[in-house]
């Protein structure tokens, strides 16, 4: 190679014929050639994997959008474990995916999360500890020394007796790194079997609220917002999602009973 020398490479990406298009109603929130924002319900898996080789969101993406089969991941440009709802970010386009996965890198992508966790929050914050493989359960994760850089953000949006609604925005997107990160603070989310989040019933609560939380059977956990700047036009593009059924249903039960003790406003 020398100075001034041109490379010109004829480029053909590669389908992947390997991965079966699957026919699944997509809750599409914002559409255009180049990119997708939908939103995820929960106990979908977004990519096959070992135990999931069909019948996930990629399989769904492939039979309503054909083309995404010659993209990484058919345009998936961040993942949202199995029982966590809310907006997905989907590239549509080679040049955008690039752009996308780059703005991703640099942290220009602001992903907002609501949480239901457990503990009474006192005050915001921010967690800055590394993440990785658990070093005996290895389907986990957990900080760790040596691991990835990891950062979560994490304010009080509403305060009951011995839950919080919290506010969560992602500088770095590990696996499980809310999951992890907020049990690693003492405030687990509620539902995650996983990382600490078993159900704990405030004190002399309704017989109604102590099912609810049983029953629980998913992290309270919801991506609710997702801001960025579009990869082709540089426009803004903001999508919001409001909280799902379950966990707008637990928050209803959780101000009763602060009101049922003497309290009538757990907003921060």
């Amino acid at each position: 190679m020398q100075a001034g020398d041109v490379i010109e490479i004829d480029a053909e990406l590669a389908v992947a014929d390997d991965l079966t298009a699957e026919a699944m109603e997509l809750d599409v929130r914002y559409e255009d050639e180049h990119l997708l924002i939908l939103s995820k319900p929960e106990n979908l898996v977004v990519h096959p994997a070992a135990g999931h080789h069909d019948g996930t969101l990629l399989n769904g993406l492939l039979h309503s959008y054909p083309e995404l089969g010659q993209l990484p991941r058919a345009g998936i440009i961040h993942r949202l474990d199995k029982d966590t709802t809310g907006l997905m970010l989907i590239a549509r386009s080679l040049p955008a995916h690039t752009e996308l996965v780059r703005q991703l890198q640099e942290r220009r992508i602001e992903r907002v999360y609501q949480a239901i966790v457990h503990g009474a929050l006192t005050a915001g914050g921010a967690v800055d500890r590394p993440l990785g493989r658990h070093p005996v359960q290895r389907t986990r994760m957990a900080v760790v020394a040596g691991g990835k850089p990891a950062r979560t953000q994490y304010r009080v949006l509403e305060r009951f007796r011995s839950h919080t609604l919290a506010g969560i925005t992602l500088e770095t997107g590990r696996t499980h790194q809310i999951r992890v990160h907020m049990s690693w603070l003492g405030y687990p989310v509620a539902g995650d079997r996983g990382y600490g989040g078993r159900p704990r019933p405030p004190p002399g609560c309704t017989a109604e609220l102590a099912a609810a939380l049983v029953e629980f059977k998913r992290q309270a956990l919801h991506a609710c917002r997702l801001s960025l700047v579009h990869p082709i036009s540089g426009k803004p593009v903001t999508q919001e999602a409001a909280l799902p059924m379950d966990m707008q249903n637990l928050l209803d039960l959780l101000r009763q009973d602060l009101r049922g003790n003497g309290e009538t406003d757990g907003k921060a």
